[in-house]
């Protein structure tokens, strides 16, 4: 859908006075440019003389964000199309109780569906925390903004994601699941924290000298 169009489309899209790109698809790409900081600070890194005992490691990384970046691009294009579901199950009928209940069915499927989505990023966007937590401890300290910058893109977009979760389980009547996927998003959170406060704490250090 958008990743071969004009970045520029994306956002016009986003900020146009249309449902979709939402806030989910927003915190996706957020994360996405997360790991692409990352990368160019692991890249900048790997294959340098002084940094070759750390090779294994950085390749390892370079991977892993790869990875995560095509996971996360998915993510911003089905957070688009899980909406559609939204607004096709509130058009359902109406008229009888037995359209009422039907429509009623159908929306909290497609609310379940749309919750997912970016409970999936927030756990993507912690992972991409977690590998540049790894990472600002042996990248190229010529490099170590960017890192930082990772840092703050990742965290940001686990808030984001976050938020769209939240949202969504306001209005999702399945209270086991609802609680099951609160407890997940406090533990994820708590990492996610961790993981942002000792990438700044570490690049601070370094910009420091």
């Amino acid at each position: 859908m958008y990743r071969n169009e004009p970045l520029d489309k994306y956002l016009k899209d986003a900020a146009d006075g249309t449902p979709t790109p939402g806030g989910g698809s927003v915190a996706a790409l957020v994360g996405a440019l997360a790991t692409t900081m990352s990368s160019m600070s692991a890249n900048f890194t790997v294959g340098k003389e002084k940094f070759k005992h750390y090779d294994s490691q950085l390749k390892k990384i370079l991977g892993e964000c790869e990875k995560s970046r095509e996971t996360l691009l998915s993510l911003m294009e089905e957070d688009i199309k899980v909406y559609s579901g939204i607004t096709n199950a509130y058009g359902l009928p109406k008229s009888t109780d037995a359209e009422k209940n039907k429509r009623s069915e159908e929306i909290q499927k497609a609310t379940i569906t749309a919750m997912e989505v970016p409970f999936k990023t927030t756990m993507c966007c912690l992972y991409v925390l977690e590998q540049t937590r790894e990472l600002v401890d042996i990248a190229n300290p010529n490099l170590i903004s960017d890192v930082g910058v990772a840092g703050f893109l990742a965290e940001a977009a686990f808030q984001c994601a976050k938020l769209n979760v939240d949202i969504n389980l306001a209005t999702i009547k399945n209270q086991g699941l609802v609680e099951k996927t609160q407890n997940e998003l406090c533990h994820a959170e708590k990492k996610a924290k961790t993981f942002f406060k000792e990438i700044q704490d570490k690049v601070q250090k370094t910009i420091k000298g």
